[in-house]
């Protein structure tokens, strides 16, 4: 029975696979966040999230619901299951709601 050494892999292998022990997991899009519309109300109604971070707002509701954030974001009028997504590049507070239903507010403090 022959012993393997690290001569046999070549330089490559070597280096890959101390990447591959030593460096952490990460995944695809960690940051990313989704806030639900059921039954009138933003859930959660209020976010803090870091600069970069794309927020999914998905409408559940059986009727047509908007996101508007004046000035900074504003979705066209979302149907049951339809979806908006904005990504966060600098920090603040993002007040939103929905121009159909203004009794429906929400908002995300980016650091």
């Amino acid at each position: 029975m022959k012993t393997l050494n690290r001569r046999d892999f070549g330089v490559e292998f070597g280096l890959a696979l101390a990447a591959a022990i030593l460096l952490p997991a990460t995944k695809a899009r960690a940051d990313d966040i989704e806030i639900h519309i059921d039954n009138f109300v933003f859930q959660p109604a209020e976010l803090k999230i870091k600069v970069g971070t794309t927020v999914t707002w998905t409408n559940r509701d059986d009727i047509p619901n908007t996101i508007v954030s004046a000035g900074k974001f504003r979705s066209k009028t979302l149907d049951t299951d339809d979806k908006f997504s904005f990504t966060f590049t600098n920090a603040g507070d993002y007040k939103y709601f929905c121009s159909l239903h203004p009794h429906m507010t929400g908002m995300i403090k980016v650091e």
